[in-house]
C-alpha cells in the first residue's frame, strides 16, 4: 500500500485534507482511531444531526468526505512513523498494518492542558471535554451536584449544550485572571473580523444566565472526599466557601497534541500566548521533516474553521509537490483558503489574553503525574538536587514515565519546575517522547514481524 498521502486523524483538518487531495486525484489513506470521521469538535454529528449553523457546515464537510473516495481506515491506533520514507505503523482489530506514502500529514489535534489542583485525582473529578464527548457520543448528561471549573469558550459551550439538552448545573467557577479583560482590549477592534464567534459565546453566556446557573469567580479551588469527589472548597467574593460537589468538570484550555512531532523528531517552538510547545511549520504546514506536514490545531491551536482550512493547504502543498498542478494554480488556490483562514484567527489573540494559563502555584502534596504518582514536592526537590529538564526528571522521579509519556503531566511538571528553578518555562527541555506512542500487545508485534 503505497498512498500518495497518508492522514493521521480525520478530525476538521484531517477530512477536509483528504477531500482537497482527492479532488487533485492523489489517493488518499486516512486513519483515525475513533469509529467515525468528526474527530472531538464533529464526533458523532452525523448520528445526531445537526442543531447550530457550525454543525450544519460540519455535516457538510462529513458527506463531501464520504464521497471524496479516500481509503478511510476506522479504530486505527498508529503507533509509529519511519520519517525517512513516509512508514507509518497502526493497529487495527488487534493487528499490525504499515503502508508508505509519500506525505504524511497529521491532524492529531489539541488535548486539554491538565489542571493539578489538590483533589484532581478523585473519581468524579474529570475535564470539560471528557464530559463533552460523552454527551455527544452517548447522550450522557451531568447527574447530581454538578460544578464546572476552569476558563476558556469550552465550558461555556458546554455549559450551554447540556443546559440545552435537559441537564441541571450547579454552578460555573470562573478560574480565569480578573484583570485579563483590560489586558484584552487592545485586541478587541482585531477580533471584530471574527464578530461571528463572538456572537456565540455571548450567546452561551446568556443562556446560562437564563437559566439562573450561578457564575462567580473563584480561586484556591480543591476537590474533597474519602475516596470519591464529596464537596468542593474554594475562595469566592472575598470568603472561603464550601459547596458540595457530585462531579466536578475542569478545563484550562487545550495545547496542541505533539507526541508524535516529537518523537518523529521534528523541530518545536515554544507559543507564549498559549505557554506550549508546537512543531515549526511554515506557511504549508510543512515540518523540519520535508515529508511531514501537519495541519489543524496540532499545529497551533486555532479552532474547528481553521483546522479545515489548514488541512485544505497542506494538501495542496502535497498536490503541487506530487505534480498533479503547477505552483501557480496551487498558490492561486491557497489565497481565499489563506484570507478566510486569517478571519478565523482574528479572535485568537483575544482569547489568548482573556485566558492565559494561570501559574501552577501548587501545594507540596499535589499529585503531578497521575501514571507515576510524582508531587510537586518531589520535582520541586529534583530541581535542588540540579535537575534541569523534564528528561532528566525522569530519573528523578519516574515523573512521566507511566503509560501517556508525559501528555498529562508534561505542561505542569515544567512549570512547576521552570518555578523551582526560577527560569522561563520555554527554558525547560520538553520530553522527548519515543514510539510506540501506544501500548502494543504481542499479537500485533508477531503480526507485524509477519508482514
Amino acid at each position: 500500500m503505497t498512498p500518495d498521502l497518508l492522514i493521521v486523524g480525520a478530525g476538521p483538518a484531517g477530512i477536509s485534507a483528504a477531500i482537497e487531495a482527492r479532488a487533485h486525484a492523489l489517493s488518499v489513506l486516512l486513519l483515525d482511531e475513533n469509529a467515525a470521521p468528526g474527530g472531538r469538535i464533529w464526533q458523532a454529528l452525523e448520528a445526531r444531526g445537526a442543531q447550530d449553523q457550525d454543525d450544519a457546515g460540519g455535516l457538510q464537510t462529513l458527506h463531501a468526505f464520504r464521497a471524496c473516495g479516500a481509503n478511510a481506515r476506522w479504530c486505527a491506533g498508529v503507533w509509529a512513523i519511519e520519517p525517512d520514507d513516509g512508514t507509518v505503523f497502526w493497529s487495527q482489530a488487534a493487528t499490525a498494518h504499515a503502508a508508505r506514502a509519500a506525505f504524511v500529514l497529521l491532524c492529531t489535534g489539541a488535548t486539554e492542558r491538565p489542571m493539578p489542583l489538590p483533589g484532581w485525582t478523585l473519581p468524579g473529578v474529570m475535564t470539560v471535554g471528557a464530559a463533552q464527548i460523552a454527551l455527544k457520543t452517548s447522550g450522557l448528561l451531568p447527574t447530581g451536584a454538578t460544578w464546572i471549573a476552569g476558563q476558556g469558550p469550552l465550558p461555556m459551550l458546554y455549559a450551554a449544550q447540556t443546559l440545552r439538552a435537559g441537564g441541571r448545573l450547579a454552578g460555573i467557577l470562573d478560574l480565569s485572571d480578573g484583570i485579563a479583560p483590560l489586558r484584552a482590549l487592545r485586541h478587541l477592534p482585531a477580533a471584530l473580523r471574527n464578530s461571528s464567534d463572538i456572537a456565540k459565546g455571548l450567546a452561551w453566556r446568556r443562556a446560562i444566565a437564563r437559566a439562573g446557573v450561578p457564575w462567580l469567580s473563584a480561586t484556591a479551588l480543591r476537590a474533597q472526599g474519602d475516596g470519591v469527589l464529596q464537596r468542593i472548597t474554594f475562595r469566592a467574593g472575598n470568603r472561603d466557601r464550601s459547596e458540595n460537589a457530585d462531579l466536578l468538570l475542569l478545563h484550562d484550555g487545550i495545547i496542541p497534541s505533539v507526541q508524535i512531532t516529537r518523537a518523529l523528531g521534528c523541530a518545536h517552538l515554544w507559543d507564549g500566548g498559549q505557554h506550549c510547545w508546537k512543531p515549526k511549520v511554515d506557511a504549508w504546514g510543512v515540518t523540519s521533516l520535508p515529508n511531514i506536514l501537519v495541519a489543524g490545531d496540532g499545529a497551533g491551536i486555532g479552532g474547528a474553521r481553521a483546522a479545515a482550512l489548514s488541512g485544505r493547504i497542506a494538501a495542496l502543498y502535497a498536490a503541487q509537490a506530487l505534480g498533479r498542478i503547477d505552483v501557480a494554480t496551487r498558490d492561486a488556490a491557497a489565497a481565499p483558503l489563506r484570507a478566510a483562514q486569517a478571519r478565523q484567527r482574528a479572535l485568537r489573540p483575544l482569547l489568548e489574553a482573556l485566558y492565559a494559563p494561570r501559574p501552577r502555584l501548587l501545594d507540596d502534596a499535589a499529585t503531578v503525574c497521575r501514571c507515576e504518582e510524582v508531587t510537586a514536592a518531589q520535582i520541586r526537590d529534583a530541581a535542588s538536587l540540579g535537575c534541569l529538564g523534564l528528561n532528566q526528571l525522569k530519573a528523578f522521579t519516574r515523573c512521566g514515565m507511566g503509560p501517556c509519556q508525559g501528555r498529562m503531566c508534561g505542561s505542569s511538571a515544567a512549570e512547576v519546575l521552570a518555578a523551582a528553578r526560577g527560569v522561563p518555562v520555554a527554558a525547560i527541555e520538553p520530553y522527548r517522547t519515543r514510539f510506540p506512542t501506544k501500548p502494543l500487545t504481542v499479537g500485533e508485534l508477531a503480526a507485524m514481524a509477519t508482514e
